[in-house]
């Protein structure tokens, strides 16, 4: 299954269409933008243009779901550029996006996939969830997070998937404790022949270990701090077994095997 396929980039004028604060300091963002809309694939990110530039550099924004000519994407706000972006109103057109951006969930030949998400990580995994739903393959879910309040995008994934498992730190929700646990008990229950990770590096890298102890092929998906979004400034570095590759149009999906774990952990970190 590859996942170097590159797709042509445009930058196109967006509308707000809906900016709704579904859990503190999580937004769920909807945006009219019919080319990029069209052409995104699972996995993939846009780069978000705030306030006419006036925030210097773009937000990279991964995209839980694409609906007809809009995107769906969930934010955390963590800086100035993501509180400008909360206030944002409904008919908002002074954004644009660069996209779409970065590799994309491989998932041709797939037939029982695992998904596992964790906290707002769950999100990218919307658009994949929905591929195999609408080729007739329910894949199996499981999603983690601090507390029920923190799940995110449980709606979306719930539409492509109605057995989901959830985990959660303080047991508010479904079993009480980490999604490694899950995950050991649906290996055990289940043959899956795929998985996509994404979520906190540290949770990717604990759930990575236990599938591909299995022998599973693993997919993770990084997010990075980033300044041009397409490859030139060098500022999204993972290190790998080949070196170093930009987060940006190198991934942001990366087989598991591939990373060097501790040293991306502390890069990260630093």
């Amino acid at each position: 299954m590859c996942i170097s396929e590159r797709v042509s980039l445009m930058q196109e004028g967006v509308a707000v269409l809906e900016n709704t604060e579904v859990s503190p300091d999580i937004f769920f963002l909807r945006l009219k933008a019919p080319k990029v809309a069209s052409t995104v694939k699972s996995g993939q990110f846009v780069h978000l243009r705030i306030d006419g530039g006036k925030v210097l550099l773009r937000r990279p924004l991964s995209i839980c779901q694409t609906q007809g000519d809009e995107l769906h994407i969930y934010y955390a706000v963590v800086g100035e550029g993501t509180r400008m972006l909360s206030k944002k109103t409904v008919g908002d057109i002074s954004m644009d996006v660069l996209g779409p951006v970065g590799t994309h969930w491989p998932d041709e030949g797939a037939r029982a996939p695992l998904l596992i998400g964790g906290g707002l990580g769950t999100a990218p995994l919307g658009k994949l969830a929905h591929a195999f739903r609408d080729r007739g393959i329910e894949p199996t879910i499981i999603q983690g997070a601090q507390s029920k309040v923190r799940l995110i995008a449980v709606d979306v994934h719930q539409n492509a998937k109605r057995d989901i498992q959830y985990a959660t730190d303080d047991g508010s929700h479904g079993y009480h404790g980490f999604v490694t646990d899950l995950v050991k008990k649906a290996i055990a229950e289940k043959d899956f022949d795929v998985v996509y990770i994404c979520g906190p590096e540290p949770m990717q890298h604990a759930v990575s270990r236990v599938t591909q102890d299995a022998g599973l092929k693993t997919y993770v998906s990084f997010e990075r701090r980033m300044a041009c979004g397409i490859g030139a400034c060098l500022g999204c570095m993972l290190p790998t077994n080949q070196g170093l590759k930009r987060v940006c149009v190198d991934g942001p999906v990366f087989e598991a095997g591939e990373v060097l774990w501790d040293e991306a952990i502390d890069s990260r970190i630093s």
